[in-house]
């Protein structure tokens, strides 16, 4: 049952995929390089095999129904699979960043496992983007942006649904580069509540 809603939610959000209005765009305006989190530094330090420093050609993903239903797929899964907890209540410190491998994380958990899952089904790296954004609380916020050619999609543990980056509601703050995985770039602090208001 849970197979055929996920399929019939992929078809019919390719066939929305397909309209003028749903195309996501790119990422706002891309601007110098800037720090990483503290906790991707952590990351990093931790698990140097994930952390690959060197420069990679700009891609996208083609969207396809087959590429499309694959990421609904992986970002429902992890959603339902990890329960979400903070790094205080869980770890006893403000902030750790790991793979969510005893079934407990926080949002950039929930975005470094959907990566990872996401890597292993053969998509670029350079085109799965952990990106810092304020959500409508102001709050931070990690999530994940997808590149494809129908511009950047946000897979998300606080929303189910899959959104274009510019109808989250969130002010994106910066992102790993997509040419470099390991180094940073700064979003402007963008505001797309903003955006989506002024359409």
């Amino acid at each position: 049952m849970n197979g055929r809603i996920i399929t019939l939610v992929s078809v019919l959000g390719l066939a929305l995929l397909g309209s003028t209005q749903a195309h996501a765009q790119q990422t706002g305006s891309i601007g110098a390089s800037t720090s990483p989190p503290i906790g991707f530094v952590q990351f990093c330090r931790d698990s140097p095999d994930d952390c690959d420093n060197r420069t990679m050609p700009r891609v996208s993903i083609p969207l396809t129904e087959a590429s499309w239903r694959t990421i609904v797929k992986i970002n429902a899964d992890v959603n339902r699979e990890i329960i979400a907890v903070t790094d205080q209540d869980h770890w006893g410190v403000p902030e750790v960043w790991s793979y969510p491998v005893d079934g407990k994380g926080d949002c950039e958990d929930f975005v470094l496992e959907k990566r990872r899952r996401l890597i292993k089904a053969g998509y670029p790296a350079q085109t799965l983007l952990i990106t810092v954004v304020r959500d409508q609380k102001g709050d931070g916020h990690a999530i994940l942006t997808v590149k494809t050619d129908r511009g950047d999609f946000v897979l998300d543990n606080q929303v189910g649904k899959i959104l274009a980056w510019k109808d989250t509601g969130y002010r994106f703050i910066k992102r790993q580069s997509d040419e470099n995985p390991v180094r940073w770039v700064s979003l402007g602090g963008v505001d797309t509540g903003t955006v989506a208001a002024s359409r």
